[in-house]
């Protein structure tokens, strides 16, 4: 428990100075990669969600697996309209405006 804890910790502390140092002109592309990998979590939760554990009780796995299919699925719409709104930024005005 404790090395978990301090993996997850580290991870946090890892993951805030690492996009603290990303320039916005690579942000774009890094969201995209992120909005991947957020749709393989989505899969793997979807499988939690349906399957069911040899040894653990079923309900708990299947409200984990739905918790978790709610939590990437926010997490993949976010990263697509925060990608959306800045190619918005970098494209002409539409209209002829």
């Amino acid at each position: 428990m404790i090395t978990a804890l301090t993996v997850f910790v580290v991870a946090i502390f890892l993951g805030v100075e690492l996009i603290n140092k990303v320039p916005p002109t690579l942000h774009t592309p890094l969201m995209s990669g992120a909005n991947a990998i957020s749709g393989i979590t989505l899969v793997g939760a979807l499988t939690c969600a349906y399957k069911l554990g040899d040894h653990a009780d079923p309900t708990v796995a299947n409200v984990l697996g739905c918790l978790a299919i709610f939590a990437a699925t926010v997490n993949v719409v976010g990263g697509f309209l925060v990608t959306d709104r800045m190619l918005g930024m970098f494209g002409g005005k539409k209209g002829g405006e």
